[in-house]
């Protein structure tokens, strides 16, 4: 039955930024289909307990919740070193977490550039370096990121952000190239507009350029479990001939 390839039953994922938002629909989701989780915060452990005592009870899996700041130069190192006293594999990587400051570009600093490369895209790079080897040597092994719409639609006031996705999606490319042969799929998905705290945040006080992204061909605003959907798919046996791509979870938006 072809329901049975996404089953992911003895699998441990370890999604970053899942806390709240589409980790958080991941995790679930992942869950669900019977995964063993690893979640991550910066500094919501609250919101992760929360989370983590749900899917241990409604679905009987082993949860476990890391912190880690990926601004933090040595904070991709501690974060692999923690999940690595708490699980013994790692099957799938979903590479989710990120921050995006939010102002013109000529108000950028260094520092403000900095915390996007550090925590949106070397963190990205080493996780997968870390975990990537033992996934070949198992000849399976899932990573995914997540990216945006912005790859291709790039806000005026987030420029940092959208180049670090921008980026990404061309590490995905380089590595799903290098170990397609080695039973390990490497692809980036990119939602667009996503009903999660920090839109529901951000949009109450959004410019007039920002209301408009939100008007999809859809004529919808995602949540997070359209993401999740494709999270599955990818990251279970029913994709694993699908490798080095980019797939739009937008409504449209990116057309």
């Amino acid at each position: 039955m072809f329901s049975e390839k996404l089953n992911l039953t003895g699998k441990t994922a370890v999604i970053t930024g899942s806390s709240q938002g589409i980790g958080e629909g991941i995790a679930n989701t992942f869950a669900e289909f019977g995964a063993n989780i690893v979640l991550h915060h910066h500094d919501g452990e609250e919101d992760a307990e929360k989370i983590a005592a749900y899917l241990k009870e409604k679905y009987k899996v082993d949860v476990h919740i890391v912190q880690a700041d990926f601004t933090d130069k040595n904070g991709v190192k501690k974060f692999y070193d923690s999940i690595m006293e708490k699980v013994e594999k790692v099957d799938i990587l979903v590479l989710n977490a990120s921050i995006q400051k939010a102002k013109n570009w000529q108000d950028y600093t260094p520092a403000d550039f900095d915390d996007h490369i550090e925590a949106n895209f070397k963190s990205t790079f080493f996780l997968m370096q870390y975990l990537a080897p033992a996934m070949v040597e198992r000849n399976w092994g899932r990573i995914l990121t997540i990216g945006s719409v912005q790859q291709v639609k790039p806000h005026p006031n987030m420029i940092a952000y959208a180049a670090m996705k921008s980026a990404v999606l061309n590490l995905v490319q380089n590595i799903a190239m290098q170990l397609a042969d080695k039973g390990v799929t490497v692809n980036n998905l990119a939602p667009g507009v996503i009903s999660t705290p920090r839109i529901d945040e951000h949009v109450p006080e959004a410019d007039e350029r920002i209301l408009q992204r939100l008007h999809t061909p859809s004529g919808e605003i995602g949540v997070p479990e359209d993401c999740a959907g494709m999270a599955l798919f990818l990251c279970s046996d029913a994709g694993k001939f699908i490798t080095g791509q980019n797939i739009f979870v937008d409504g449209g938006m990116s057309l």
